[in-house]
């Protein structure tokens, strides 16, 4: 597979973007190797600069629930750029979508939108900071809610350990009131609770810890953490920025019966365009300016484009079957990969929850990926960077980082997941014979 002109870009762009990326997970350097220049997206498919086609599993991670360009959305920001890009000023598409997603999403009465899930979850935190009277908030190890400081941290050495800092820059004062646990680990959540009492604001959780790859909450988990929050007056903050609409049509919490006091939302309501929304009870959202005290702006938010690929997408994803298909479509993918691996005998780890799937290559058998540290210890990173060349230069995309979640879109076809799961098998029994043969 020629990549020169890849390569080349890829050069350039070092010389004026650090890592020549914007985001660090497209430098590829959990797999190596050179970055694709993407120069256009149709449907499932994405072109790059040298004119190679791969089959798209990453899905601009993840709001892309109908596939690259599809013609509603197209077709309503083709009319949205006519009436102008930004006001500045309030529109009616703003509580279109506030309304869309109120009605979809059962804990949500109220939502501020923003324009990144970075905004989202760091104005939740303030929210509940300001609704508790309270400082601390407790996050789960592996589990990313985005850049601000007070989320950059590391687990110290024992679960009622301060946070500090995981990032040159981050002043330990910025994360001396963040405390962190293992995800499913509900005791150590209760020991925190123990240690800090009445001193902790919130929660902050991913219902699927999709920031280390793909692991599903242990049954009890998640409720857990509610009646905790519940009991000790703090707040259960859900950040449903990938789970929102895509494990579900009222995301995980409707699936699931959760009722969290704070929503964190992005990916899918902004339809490939920027955008992050937090929302939560009427009574917790009035605190927030100009409704309250709790001061937060932003002059892009609410942005029209973004509002209306929104709209678009949750309207023809929301159409009769939809969601359902593509669903079915997810677990014959992540199950066909699974089966490939098992038939091969290549220890693998894999899960789906509606549109979202991931996996893992393990380093021995018999082993099970549940939190960030087992994530570490267990997952064969070299294996996954290998898998992941030999299906690129197949033709197939997946994440380039075997900790990061997968996804589907209504666009991808029988065919295209027959095709998928072939060359998987393909390559799983290409690395057992090597494996084999030492």
């Amino acid at each position: 597979m020629n990549t020169s002109e890849s390569a080349r870009l890829f050069a350039e762009a070092q010389q004026v973007i650090p890592g020549g990326v914007n985001s660090p997970v497209r430098a590829f350097r959990g797999v190596g190797g050179t970055p694709r220049f993407i120069a256009s997206g149709s449907g499932a498919w994405m072109t790059d600069v040298d004119g190679n086609r791969y089959l798209d599993y990453v899905l601009s991670w993840g709001p892309l629930a109908l596939g690259h360009a599809h013609p509603a959305v197209v077709a309503a920001l083709t009319e949205a750029l006519q009436r102008g890009t930004s006001y500045g000023a309030p529109t009616k598409l703003e509580s279109d979508l506030a309304e869309r997603i109120i009605a979809t999403m059962p804990a949500v009465e109220m939502v501020r939108f923003v324009n990144s899930g970075t905004e989202a979850t760091m104005s939740a935190l303030r929210l509940a900071r300001a609704a508790t009277g309270r400082d601390k908030i407790v996050k789960f190890s592996g589990c990313y809610h985005g850049h601000a400081d007070m989320l950059l941290v590391q687990a110290g050495s024992g679960v009622a350990t301060l946070g500090l800092p995981d990032s040159p820059g981050v002043p330990a004062s910025a994360t001396s009131n963040t405390l962190t646990a293992e995800y499913n680990d509900l005791t150590a959540v209760e020991t925190l609770f123990a240690h800090y009492p009445d001193q902790i604001a919130a929660v902050i959780v991913e219902p699927i810890a999709a920031n280390m790859g793909f692991v599903m909450p242990a049954p009890g988990f998640l409720q857990g953490i509610q009646e905790l929050c519940q009991n000790r007056g703090a707040l259960f903050i859900l950040d449903e920025v990938m789970t929102g609409f895509r494990v579900a049509p009222g995301g995980a919490q409707g699936d699931w019966g959760l009722d969290p006091d704070i929503t964190c939302l992005g990916k899918v309501i902004g339809g490939g365009l920027p955008v992050g929304a937090y929302g939560g009870k009427r009574e917790i959202m009035r605190q927030v300016a100009p409704a309250g005290p709790m001061y937060q702006a932003g002059t892009l938010s609410g942005n029209p484009l973004a509002m209306t690929a929104g709209l678009a997408t949750l309207n023809a994803w929301f159409e009769s079957g939809v969601f359902e298909a593509v669903a079915e479509q997810t677990a014959r993918l992540a199950t066909g990969i699974q089966a490939s691996a098992d038939t091969a005998g290549i220890p693998l780890q894999s899960g789906h929850a509606g549109t979202m799937f991931g996996f893992y290559f393990l380093n021995e058998p018999e082993v099970a990926i549940t939190d960030y540290a087992t994530a570490r210890q267990h997952a064969d990173t070299q294996r996954y960077a290998d898998f992941f060349h030999t299906m690129l230069d197949q033709g197939v995309y997946f994440a380039p980082s075997q900790f990061e979640a997968a996804f589907m879109s209504s666009a991808h076809t029988d065919a295209d997941i027959t095709d998928t799961i072939d060359k998987a098998a393909a390559v799983m029994g290409e690395m057992a014979a090597e494996t084999a043969g030492g």
